[in-house]
């Protein structure tokens, strides 16, 4: 473990902290000793009124745990604006769904980036699984865009009937609970217990299913994963994209987040795998620390990403950094806008570019990924940098 000292939480957060820990202990006891991570990255992201994401913490912005794109400017929301723009204009009726939208700043600017563009849908939909969230995104969207609050629809779960449009998802699949696995003699699936009163790993025989995703990713590396290796993969990327492909009609599925290709993802030496925790802008990785009021997240691996989607119907229409996706996506024009309309603007402007896509920075840590569903019509988010032939 990093050998960071957090910020110790106020009396409050520490009870609720408490109370999450309870639950979970109860769980590990009604499983016979154990639970599996993603169980307990579950609990401890998304129990209800109690997990992560579902109480009323602030995670977003300065005043929370991490700062995500649409937070540090509003070009990223622009230029997925003008993405998003060039599909609807081939769609009959279109409609965007974002899958959960955080503070809702995103949709904000996507809103007003089409509104400037004439391409307004005549309903934005957003699945927000956290009810506080839901209320923060309604009051920032009827403060900012009262005229336009009406098309905005918050939604439980995937709409029933197909839709036509853009499913857009940013940050969404790094929160998505893992399995954490440790190459040793045989390969061992890594489990929450309970020691000296203490959440601890242990380590357990591997499912038939655990070998067989390890088994995939072997495939896919030039060597084998050497002993003691310990990573982590995503359980439920088939499930999501099956529900996504169910979903959508005719349209394009955007993905951004940070993450590799399989080959990068599991190199020898990221050994210890890339499970994170942030606390108050505090990053360790120790998911055991301050259960309920840190984020858990792992990067993405891309090409387990594709697969998914291209085994649920989907045609994989692109993947690059967000370097290139914003820059392909108009991000110099509008910085250019910006000088000719508001000079006083533009040196703040220019700066946070440099955040979104430097390579220091945002830009190639982060990649975008496009999946279309009877959608033939290029993108031109992709056409410089498409590295669909690196997955």
């Amino acid at each position: 473990m990093r050998n960071v000292t957090l910020s110790q939480p106020d009396p409050a957060a520490a009870a609720h902290s408490d109370m999450l820990q309870d639950r979970i202990r109860c769980a590990i006891h009604d499983e016979g000793g154990s639970l599996s991570f993603a169980r307990f990255m579950q609990m401890a992201l998304y129990e209800p009124g109690l997990g992560y994401y579902s109480a009323g913490l602030s995670k977003f912005g300065s005043a929370g745990d991490f700062v995500t794109a649409p937070e540090i400017s509003p070009l990223f929301g622009h230029c997925f604006a003008r993405q998003i723009s060039e599909i609807f204009s081939q769609l009959n009726n279109p409609v965007l769904l974002e899958l959960g939208a955080g503070s809702g700043r995103l949709a904000c600017d996507l809103l007003r980036e089409l509104e400037h563009l004439h391409q307004l849908p005549e309903r934005y939909l957003i699945l927000e699984v956290s009810a506080d969230l839901r209320q923060r995104q309604k009051q920032l969207i009827n403060a900012e865009l009262p005229h336009l609050s009406d098309r905005v629809i918050w939604l439980d779960r995937l709409p029933v009937e197909r839709v036509n449009g853009v499913i857009l998802a940013s940050e969404v699949l790094d929160a998505m609970p893992v399995q954490l696995f440790r190459i040793g003699e045989s390969l061992e699936e890594r489990r929450v217990a309970i020691a000296h009163e203490q959440f601890c790993f242990i380590n357990a025989a591997a499912s038939d299913q655990l070998r067989k995703s390890v088994q995939v990713v072997q495939e896919y590396l030039t060597e084998p994963l050497p002993p003691g290796y310990i990573s982590e993969l995503n359980p439920h990327l088939d499930a999501w994209f099956a529900g996504l492909s169910e979903c959508l009609n005719q349209g394009v599925i955007l993905c951004v987040d940070y993450g590799y290709s399989c080959r990068e993802y599991y190199h020898p030496q990221r050994n210890n795998g890339t499970l994170i925790c942030h606390y108050r802008h505090q990053v360790n990785d120790d998911p055991f620390a301050l259960i309920g009021l840190q984020d858990i997240t792992a990067s993405v691996d891309f090409t387990a990403v594709a697969e998914a989607g291209v085994k649920n119907d989907l045609t994989l229409a692109g993947y690059t950094s967000q370097a290139f996706f914003l820059m392909n996506c108009g991000l110099l024009e509008i910085l250019n806008e910006i000088q000719e309309t508001d000079p006083d603007r533009y040196l703040k402007s220019t700066q946070e570019a440099k955040m979104l896509t430097l390579p220091g920075e945002m830009g190639e840590r982060f990649r975008v990924i496009a999946f279309a569903q009877n959608f033939d019509q290029r993108l031109s988010g992709f056409h410089n940098g498409d590295h669909r032939d690196r997955l």
